[in-house]
């Protein structure tokens, strides 16, 4: 049995792995999960992660849960280019750094505005209103300017002058709210030209196909959910809501 990826490309953690195995030529078989089908749900699904979450791989009869922990084991044992987990260990520190802060920032921040601006309408019918959506993206933009300021700064990377997985990480995660309408890169010529960086040394082509599905998520409909879960997701991001917004 070879390398086997448990992936659904609208997930940011999954696109990371996706692009960075393709990129790399890193063999594996591609086994798709539907989340909205529940698909991760499923007692078989289980055998390969406890957790029932994406992604997840099998390696012969060795399983991995967590993106970070999956992105590392393949940049190891495939010997990938230095560049993506540097040996020096100054550069390794700064992809550790952003690895670390990325989680409970950019793509706690990121997520909240691509759920409240596209599954919450559909699932709940109850959109956020104009004002509270627009405190969630000034909350996005502090981390933003954070992200420029201290882990971008004037490099063309963050680890340096090559492409890291640092920067593969954080751009899937930007991209989430650029799917869901929110063009954050538009009014911030050092982050485009970062991303176009980024973009051109995974290949322009393979970036566009692992995002094909996010950028087409506004045409995303309520009855493409598995019925058995469309409550318990209506529930979920209603509870989930109540922590989006400070407390008035």
């Amino acid at each position: 049995m070879g390398l086997e990826l448990y992936l659904d490309l609208l997930s940011q953690p999954c696109r990371a792995l996706y692009i960075f195995a393709r990129s790399n030529n890193i063999p594996f078989e591609f086994k798709r999960v539907q989340l909205m089908k529940g698909q991760h749900k499923t007692e078989e699904f289980r055998k390969v992660n406890v957790l029932m979450k994406v992604p997840a791989l099998r390696d012969g009869s060795f399983t991995l849960a967590e993106s970070i922990a999956i992105l590392l084991y393949l940049a190891q044992k495939f010997k990938t280019p230095d560049h993506w987990y540097p040996s020096d260990l100054q550069k390794r520190a700064r992809v550790d750094e952003y690895l670390s802060w990325q989680h409970a920032n950019i793509r706690a921040k990121g997520s909240k505005v691509f759920l409240s601006k596209v599954l919450l309408p559909i699932l709940t019918g109850q959109p956020l209103s104009a004002e509270k959506l627009e405190f969630l993206i000034e909350d996005l933009n502090v981390v933003l300017k954070q992200f420029e300021e201290k882990f971008l700064q004037d490099k063309p990377f963050i680890a340096g002058s090559e492409i890291s997985l640092a920067d593969l990480v954080a751009l899937v995660e930007l991209m989430q709210p650029v799917g869901a309408g929110y063009n954050l890169f538009e009014e911030r010529p050092k982050l485009a030209e970062w991303r176009r960086r980024v973009e051109e040394a995974v290949g322009k082509e393979l970036f566009q196909e692992a995002h094909e599905g996010i950028m087409n998520i506004k045409n995303l409909t309520a009855d493409q959910f598995a019925p058995e879960l469309l409550e318990s997701f209506k529930q979920q991001l209603l509870k989930q809501r109540a922590n989006f917004l400070p407390a008035q």
